[in-house]
C-alpha cells in the first residue's frame, strides 16, 4: 500500500479509523481488475492486509466468501465496522499474512501490500506508516507474498497484487514463476507522487529508482494462477 496518493472517491465510501490505511488509486486498480474475475456465490476469497476493507467487501457485494485478514488490530476493527455498515458478511481474522490461516486454501487472494521503498530499512511494528513501509527496496512484504501466496491457491486459483513499479515487477512475475504460478501484469497506471516519495525524492534518484524531473510513480497489477 502506498501512502502517495489521494483518496480515490470512486471507492465505496468507507469509515476509516486513524492510522488505518483508506482507500486510494491502488484500491481502485485492483478493485477494477476483481472485476474480471469469474466470482460468485460459492466463491472463496482471501484479503491478505484488508486495511479498511474496501476490497473484502468488494468481492463480497460480487458473491463471494470472503475472508479478510490484518496483523493492525485498528484495522480489523475499521473493517469489521465497515462489514456492518455496508451489511456484508466477511470472516474478519487478525494475521502476519498467511500465518494464522494454515492448510487453508482460497479461490482467489487479492493483496496490496506495504511496497513503499524506504531509507529507514527496517519495517515499523506500529503507525500509520506499517501500511506502507516496505524496507530498502519496496520488497520486504511482497517477497512474503510470493513465497507463501501459492500454497493458499486451489488448482485453478487465482492471485490479484498491486504494487509500485518502483519495486521491479519483473522479479515479482520471476518469483511467482519459481513458485509454480502462471504471472502476468494485467493493469498499469501512473498516478502523481505524494508526500512520502515526495520527501524521500532525493534518496530514490540516487537509487536511480525515480529520475530527475520524474514526479509519477507506475503502478502494477499483476495476475497469477495457479496451473
Amino acid at each position: 500500500m502506498s501512502a502517495d496518493m489521494a483518496e480515490d472517491t470512486r471507492a465505496p465510501r468507507l469509515m476509516t479509523l486513524p492510522g488505518v490505511y483508506a482507500p486510494q488509486h491502488d484500491t481502485r486498480l485492483l478493485m477494477d481488475a476483481l472485476n474480471r474475475e469469474d466470482i460468485g456465490p460459492g466463491t472463496e476469497v482471501l484479503d491478505v492486509g484488508t486495511g479498511s476493507g474496501a476490497l473484502a467487501l468488494h468481492a463480497a457485494q460480487l458473491g463471494a466468501r470472503v475472508t479478510a485478514v490484518d496483523i493492525a488490530r485498528r484495522a480489523l476493527v475499521t473493517a469489521r465496522l465497515n462489514a456492518l455498515l455496508h451489511r456484508r458478511r466477511i470472516t474478519v481474522q487478525r494475521s502476519d499474512l498467511l500465518s494464522a490461516l494454515p492448510g487453508r486454501s482460497y479461490d482467489l487472494v487479492i493483496c496490496n501490500p506495504p511496497y513503499v521503498p524506504s531509507p529507514m530499512g527496517g519495517l515499523p511494528v506500529r503507525g500509520a506508516a506499517r501500511a506502507w513501509e516496505a524496507g530498502r527496496d519496496g520488497r520486504a512484504v511482497l517477497d512474503r507474498i510470493c513465497e507463501t501466496a501459492p500454497s493458499a491457491l486451489r488448482p485453478g486459483g487465482r492471485l490479484l497484487l498491486v504494487h509500485s513499479g518502483l519495486c521491479d515487477s519483473d522479479v515479482t512475475l520471476r518469483r511467482l514463476s519459481d513458485a509454480g504460478l502462471r504471472a502476468r501484469v494485467t493493469d498499469r497506471a501512473l498516478v502523481p507522487l505524494g508526500p512520502v516519495l515526495r520527501s524521500r525524492l532525493r534518496w530514490l534518484r540516487e537509487r536511480g529508482l525515480v529520475h530527475e524531473g520524474e514526479m509519477a510513480e507506475e503502478l502494477v497489477v499483476i495476475r497469477a494462477e495457479q496451473a
